[in-house]
């Protein structure tokens, strides 16, 4: 992949996707090819053939999807199954048809089974059930990975590259308490119950599953080496995860200590846990060079800051 590629980046003002823009633009990379979503519909297959006959990329890192949390898993679960079951078929149908030389997928951890071996190695998919609270996008990314695979096998070819990351965290992340995932969805409660002087926060479970965080930068560096190493003998899905994992209570503790938040943290243990365990063994990755850089305190401050400032901007008091 040379400086002159042109590479698609679909759902770039998102978490993941924004990462891989900033890391491709730092890499020297002029042709960098967005759209945004009022101008690219990717649900619409007719709209997807159009837009790749037309800006013809060599590579396509597919970020697009709907994400979020427990309640918006359970509330929308249909939702969540069409809109990514849609994105993943056209885009991956027009990038084969465009003879794309490497798309990357981004999968999820959600699609290992509830109960599994820890950390969870790539032969465990499909080994069990995954986790009820999130099954409909489990298995909607499940498909997503399975359709690489199944380009790869009956084509002869590599080209396609399904990337399992764990929790990812950092700027552009979705904060809101309903819809974003736990890391986010906590820095924002605990802004508010700092701001506001609530003598305590009341969190759901437990706090006692485990799960392991990697900051978007990271998953962006590990999309570039893929992008320009010799992936040909790599086995696929490849985990993308650091290798250490916390308990939701002491991420908990530390999101309060980063924020400032000095209050009483309280557990609703009518709540579900979800999954009690999500640590990935990320040794392919880590096997073909690639290795997380972002400690994880310091990546937790500056996303606490980049949400400081992004209030800022809209105009909304700190």
């Amino acid at each position: 992949m040379d400086k002159s590629s042109r590479i698609y980046v679909a759902g770039h003002t998102g978490l993941i996707g924004s990462a891989v823009k900033r890391a491709l633009e730092r890499g020297g990379f002029a042709e960098v090819i967005t759209s945004s979503h009022r101008d690219l519909e990717l649900t619409d297959a007719v709209a997807v053939d159009r837009f790749f006959d037309n800006v013809k990329p060599e590579y396509v890192v597919l970020a697009a999807g709907r994400v979020g949390g427990i309640v918006e898993n359970q509330t929308y679960p249909a939702d969540f199954m069409n809109t990514n079951l849609a994105i993943q078929l056209n885009v991956l149908r027009a990038a084969h048809r465009a003879g794309v030389r490497k798309l990357i997928l981004f999968a999820s951890s959600c699609m290992y089974p509830r109960d599994c071996p820890q950390p969870m190695p790539e032969t465990a998919l499909f080994s069990g059930y995954p986790e009820p609270t999130s099954l409909a996008y489990a298995v909607s990314k499940l498909a997503g990975m399975q359709m690489c695979l199944a380009y790869n096998q009956q084509y002869g070819e590599k080209r396609f590259i399904p990337v399992i990351p764990n929790s990812a965290f950092g700027p552009n992340d979705n904060f809101d308490p309903k819809s974003g995932h736990v890391l986010s969805a906590l820095i924002r409660r605990f802004h508010e119950a700092k701001a506001t002087g609530a003598p305590s926060v009341t969190l759901w479970g437990s706090g006692n599953p485990r799960r392991e965080f990697i900051h978007a930068d990271d998953i962006a560096d590990a999309c570039l080496a893929l992008l320009e190493g010799d992936t040909s003998q790599l086995q696929f899905p490849l985990n993308l995860g650091t290798g250490k994992d916390f308990s939701i209570r002491e991420l908990a503790e530390t999101i309060a200590s980063v924020v400032g938040y000095t209050g009483k943290l309280e557990w609703d243990m009518s709540k579900p846990d979800g999954a009690p365990r999500k640590l990935l063994d990320s040794s392919r990755l880590l096997a073909f060079g690639w290795r997380p850089n972002v400690d994880f305190t310091a990546g937790l401050k500056s996303t606490y800051q980049w949400y400081l400032d992004s209030m800022a901007t809209q105009g909304v008091q700190p």
